[in-house]
């Protein structure tokens, strides 16, 4: 007595791979982000009115490697706070772009945050753990 089978089924064609949907998870994760990316963006913009008006808020150390100017510094951080903030709103929207320009905006986020540690070691060290998760994010996300 023999039993019918199904065969297992059979495996994509050449150059294609199998599809993925993105779990609830990953969906929650990306909203998350857009979610982070705008409040690190506003926390970044009062970062950079803070040094544009008053230099003697931070600390220096004279020794550092990459020195600037506070000032300029300031005004990093008060447009690519506002870069990534807008950005963020438009992940939680669902753009595609958003998620494309959020990835370099963030990075760019995260170079900055380690260039500022000697001014403000523990929020840098901070933002640089959610730029790395936002980054993930945005970059595990599929579009389906």
């Amino acid at each position: 007595m023999s039993s019918a089978s199904t065969p297992p089924p059979a495996p994509p064609a050449p150059g294609r791979g199998y599809e993925r949907s993105n779990s609830a998870w990953v969906t929650g994760m990306v909203l998350f982000a857009g979610v982070v990316m705008m409040v690190n963006g506003i926390l970044e913009m009062f970062q950079g009115i803070m040094a544009i008006s008053e230099d003697e808020v931070f600390v220096t150390t004279p020794k550092y490697i990459f020195q600037f100017d506070l000032t300029s510094w300031g005004w990093i951080h008060l447009f690519l706070g506002l870069l990534v903030a807008v950005t963020g709103f438009f992940v939680i929207t669902g753009q595609t772009w958003a998620r494309v320009v959020g990835i370099f905006l963030v990075s760019l986020s995260l170079l900055g945050s380690f260039l500022a540690i000697p001014y403000h070691a523990l929020w840098s060290l901070v933002v640089l753990a959610l730029d790395v998760f936002v980054i993930w994010a945005l970059c595990v996300y599929r579009e389906e």
